[in-house]
């Protein structure tokens, strides 16, 4: 009997070690899209963000295309033109291929959500109209092999359902992706249509900060499920470019910002994914202000809501498959 006892009690045991290492196995897994220059605050942000939420997150590597040459060191051979953008042609390959002539799926394995970050302005090759260079060289800001890397990366998670969170150039990413317009520059844009713009989404003075600016929520949305707020006071902006409309797209507004008449673009989501969300604001820049504790932390969205941004896309995938159950 005692013998039985022990060899019951040593299955019990390793049984509930096979539970807890499978229940591991199955804990959300962020990656964070590959980009070149991991010291800007556009990417450390997001990595604070996520550990505060205790979400585990790994970098992903880039993503090249097997249309495209490229040097030993990753950096494109050809297919980019005097701007540093993409040319027309190079574009048209990426957007017509998409990430089956990729390494996208072999990055993504085990990966259970991706968070694209901010940074430089998204060749207009890639647009679905394609468009030349806007043609001001103080805003001359591109980086090829990051649009061919983020197009690919962000198609394949479209495709195959993995959530997903742009932020800033990641929303105008996801839009781009999903055959949006796009504005270049939006004081270009205002000035053309004699509106007033007095730099609601980027401070333009020396050194350059977050614009505070307030974000009307749609209803029955993702983001007004995330927030349950109408408003969104004091989001974190800094960008010159934006989307113009979602014509003829998956994709729904969910955020703008009244700007002189205009509703500018400020949250998107596909409605036809389990969580592709798109945020033109920085909900990460206002948490690291909050655990920095600045003197202008005050002026921005509260922690609490920003932090639920990304717990939020760690758990989305759970709580789909609970729902589906």
């Amino acid at each position: 009997m005692k013998k039985l006892i022990a060899q019951i009690l040593v299955l019990s045991l390793i049984l509930v070690t096979c539970t807890v290492g499978l229940a591991k196995s199955k804990k959300p897994v962020v990656g964070i899209a590959w980009t070149p220059n991991t010291e800007s605050i556009f990417f450390k942000n997001p990595c604070r963000a996520l550990e505060a939420a205790g979400v585990r997150y790994v970098f992903l590597g880039q993503i090249f295309s097997t249309d495209l040459k490229y040097d030993a060191n990753g950096k494109l051979l050809d297919g980019v033109d005097v701007t540093g953008a993409l040319t027309e042609s190079a574009g048209k390959l990426i957007r017509c291929n998409s990430w089956q002539n990729s390494n996208a799926a072999e990055e993504l394995k085990n990966i259970t959500a991706v968070i694209f970050t901010g940074g430089e302005d998204i060749s207009p090759s890639l647009y679905y109209r394609q468009e030349k260079w806007h043609g001001i060289e103080e805003e001359r800001d591109y980086n090829a092999e990051r649009d061919v890397s983020d197009y690919l990366l962000m198609s394949y998670c479209l495709e195959n359902d993995i959530p997903l969170l742009g932020l800033c150039r990641g929303m105008q990413m996801l839009s781009v992706v999903s055959g949006a317009e796009a504005i270049q520059d939006i004081p270009t844009y205002f000035e053309e249509r004699q509106l007033v713009y007095n730099f609601e989404h980027r401070r333009p003075e020396q050194p350059r900060d977050f614009a505070s600016n307030n974000v009307r929520v749609v209803k029955n949305s993702l983001l007004y499920d995330i927030t349950k707020k109408n408003i969104l006071r004091g989001v974190p902006c800094w960008h010159h470019q934006a989307i113009e409309n979602v014509n003829d797209t998956r994709l729904k507004i969910s955020g703008y910002a009244p700007t002189d008449g205009i509703n500018m673009i400020e949250a998107v989501e596909r409605t036809d994914k389990t969580f592709a969300l798109g945020l033109q604001f920085h909900p990460e820049a206002a948490l690291v202000k909050n655990l920095d504790n600045t003197a202008d932390m005050a002026n921005f969205l509260d922690y609490d809501t920003a932090l639920e941004f990304f717990k939020r896309l760690a758990n989305a995938k759970a709580v789909s498959a609970r729902k589906a159950a």
